[in-house]
Formats: C-alpha cells, structure tokens, sequence
C-alpha cells in the first residue's frame, strides 16, 4: 500500500471448490518463474480472496506457496567451468498482504532451504560425492544447525558388526561409513515427548554400479543420485533444527557406502550374518541398498529406543513400473505412523501410495542356504520384495515405514516448482511429519 507497482501477475485459480494447498504450491513455482524473467527485485502476494472463499488457512498456504517459491528458486552452479557462462540471477524479496500468511511464506521456504540442500548433494557428481564427502557434509550440518554427530568407519564398523556396508563397501577405495545425527529441543520440552526419538534412515549409495552383478546398457547413468534418501534425510534435518524445531528428539541414521568391483567386492553365493542374528545369501550385487539399510534398522531399533522409525530409499525399478513419477511406494503396516506420514504427505504435496506388505511376501525372501536372500530371481511383486527383505530387521512392535522414492526422486522435464533433475523429494515430507508427531 502507497508503494510503486511496476507490474502485476493475475493469476487464474480456477473455482474455490478446486482450489488446494497443492494449486498454491504450483502457483508459487510459476510466480518464481515469472519473477525471475521479469528481473524482479521485490514481491507482494495478494491471495486473501480467493484464500477466504475456498475456506484455506493462510498460513498453511504462505508456507505452501513459499515452498514453490524456494523448490524454484534451486540452482547448483557449482560445477560450470569456463566454456559456458552462468546466468545472472536477481536476489527476491517477498512478502504476503496478511501476517499469516507471511508467517507461513519463511516457514515453506525454509522448508525449501533443506530440499534444496537435498538436491544440491543429489546433484553432487561421484567423484567428489564419495562416501567421505557425504560424511563430512553430514558433520558440517551438525556444526551449523547444533546438532550431535557420530560417524563409524574402519575397526569400528567391524566392532559394531555392521556387516552389510562392510561387505557392499569394501570394494572401493572410498569406505563405507554410518553417519548418526541427533536433534534435541532446545529448553525443557515435555520429558515423555522427547524420550523416544523419531528416527530417519537414509540410504546413501554414493554410486552404485551393481557390483559384480554388473548394470547395462548404460544402465550407470544417473547413479549418482542412488543417495538420494540419505540426501533427503539431511535437508530434512536442516529443516528440523533450523525452521520447525519440534519437541521431540529426532535421530537420523546414514548408510553411506560406494558399490564398486574389484578383487575385494563381495559376490553371489556369499552369506552374511547381521548384528541381530539374521543371515542373508546374496544372489545379487546390485541389490545392495537394502544390505546397508539393514545395518541401519538393525541399530534403530536395538539402540535409539524409537518411537517410530522411516526409512527413505531409492529402492527399486520395480516401484517405477508400479507408480511412475506420480507417487512414492509407501510401506506402512502401523495404522498411527501411516496416518501421520500420509498427513504430511497432504502438506507437502509429496504423495504416497500404499503398497501391501503380507507374511507370504516375507516368504519370497527365504534362502535355501541362509535365513533370507537379498533378491529373489523371481521378479514377482519386485518392489515389495525390497521391502520384505528389510523387515526382518526391524523388531516386531516398531512403528515402521519404508518409502521407496525410486520414481520421484528426479524430475525429468521442467514444470511446476521442478526444473530437471533432483526433487529432493521427502526432505519436507520427513521434517513436517517430525514437527506434528
């Protein structure tokens, strides 16, 4: 108000019937775009109309359109040499017409601020994202958001008996780690609320070649991205400490390892014993994120005491076939924790669709030599299998999910609040659902 207008965007919203946090989102990945071509500087946002006649909380929708804003406003620069030149970009200042819904525009872009974290290390080629450096940027998030940081590589794998990023890792030259970071809530936060922690694993494969069950057909291209979940879980804890900071304590678990060949890599027909007594006959190399997040579920549940445990993965092809890019495979027999993930599912606008879990799927992964094997050849159900085959780590009574984001996890065209390339999909998934446990 008495300010100079420039320009103004009028944007059509369809009728109030039809209009969703989901619109408002979208609305903000085109109102960035728009923005930036138009070089501007600064931004007022008048959505209390329409807000008030479809009946939408203006703060839940500022935190929605600033997250379309931020998820748009993602660049990575980092790597363009001298042969092209990087585009210039105008810095933005934004604000709503209501206190609310500006309130919620900084929470939704500093939920953007972990996504983009996400995607930037997604991003990260593999010869500079090796395991070391996903460790160390894990330390160096610690530093900087006050969280508690403990990394296990070498003898101490070995003590701990993490086995499965000991076998999958120990043919590359980087070495497999177990990142662990906790959150804690700052003053006196409810002693009940914050005993049992929730807590996040990430599978953090910092390139998977498939092992001696070599990939082909080009089939490595784009394996960088197979850390995609461990990406995910540390812009979700960047969000949690920085931005939400719920009252319970928050723990996150990264399996980083590298799956190379050499003479040292691990094969087929090799049997491996896990901490918690479970043995797996390996049938296929490539099948190795589930031997890492194995040791991670194993420790989640015998260590940290959980009040619920999610787990974040690149998993499968198989998901691909099932869902596409339109959804995450979401494997959750705990009617409590499936309703708290599918509600903040609905925040965010990252979907969920279940995916059955049933004893005669546990049944496809038993072994004629050991306890379960880590691939069945029998390509039924292949997505679920991934699943089974982590559940005989999680102790029974855990509240438990399994998100498999093989199909999400990179967008392929530029649309919406995505340009091509990764989505850091579930980092605001994962911190929305830590703030409302």
């Amino acid at each position: 108000p008495g300010g100079h207008v420039d320009r103004v965007i009028i944007a059509g919203l369809g009728e109030p019937k039809t209009l969703t946090l989901d619109s408002v989102r979208m609305l903000g990945g085109n109102a960035g775009r728009r923005l930036n071509a138009a070089k501007a500087t600064s931004a007022l946002v008048d959505l209390g109309g329409p807000l008030n006649a479809a009946g939408i909380d203006p703060r839940r929708a500022g935190q929605a359109f600033g997250e379309g804003l931020g998820l748009i406003g993602w660049v990575c620069d980092e790597f363009r040499g001298k042969a092209t030149d990087a585009p210039k970009r105008t810095a933005l200042k934004v604000r709503g017409d209501a206190a609310k819904f500006t309130q919620g525009l900084e929470t939704g872009l500093g939920l953007a601020v972990g996504a983009n974290l996400a995607r930037t290390l997604s991003q990260t080629p593999p010869n500079i994202a090796t395991t070391g450096f996903m460790a160390d940027q894990a330390k160096a998030l610690a530093k900087q958001c006050g969280l508690s940081f403990k990394e296990w590589e070498g003898d101490a794998l070995e003590k701990e008996r993490f086995t499965g990023l000991i076998n999958v890792g120990k043919a590359s030259e980087n070495k497999p780690r177990l990142v662990r970071l906790e959150y804690k809530p700052a003053g006196k936060a409810d002693a009940k609320s914050a005993d049992k922690p929730i807590v996040l694993v990430g599978k953090t494969m910092t390139y998977d070649t498939g092992g001696l069950s070599l990939k082909i057909n080009n089939g490595m291209v784009g394996m960088k991205r197979d850390k995609d979940g461990g990406c995910a879980v540390l812009g979700a804890m960047h969000a949690i400490a920085t931005v939400l900071k719920p009252k319970r304590r928050v723990v996150a678990l990264l399996s980083i390892a590298e799956n190379s060949i050499s003479d040292e890599a691990y094969r087929p027909d090799d049997v491996i014993t896990y901490r918690n007594g479970v043995t797996v006959e390996v049938t296929n190399t490539d099948a190795e994120g589930r031997l890492v997040l194995a040791d991670a579920l194993c420790w989640a549940c015998e260590k940290e005491s959980p009040a619920c445990v999610i787990d974040i993965a690149t998993l499968t092809g198989g998901v691909v076939v099932a869902l596409g890019s339109t959804f995450a495979g979401m494997f959750c027999e705990d009617d409590k924790l499936r309703a708290k993930v599918e509600a903040a599912s609905a925040g965010t606008g990252e979907r969920v669709w279940r995916l059955p879990m049933h004893s005669e799927y546990r049944d496809l992964m038993k072994s004629p030599v050991a306890d379960i094997l880590n691939s069945n050849p029998n390509r039924k159900a292949h997505p679920i299998q991934g699943a089974a085959f982590l559940s005989y780590f999680v102790t029974e009574g855990t509240p438990w999910c399994h998100l498999d984001i093989a199909g999400v996890h990179a967008a392929e065209k530029n649309a919406g609040c995505f340009i091509e390339g990764p989505t850091g999909w579930g980092a605001r998934l994962m911190a929305s659902l830590a703030a409302s446990y």
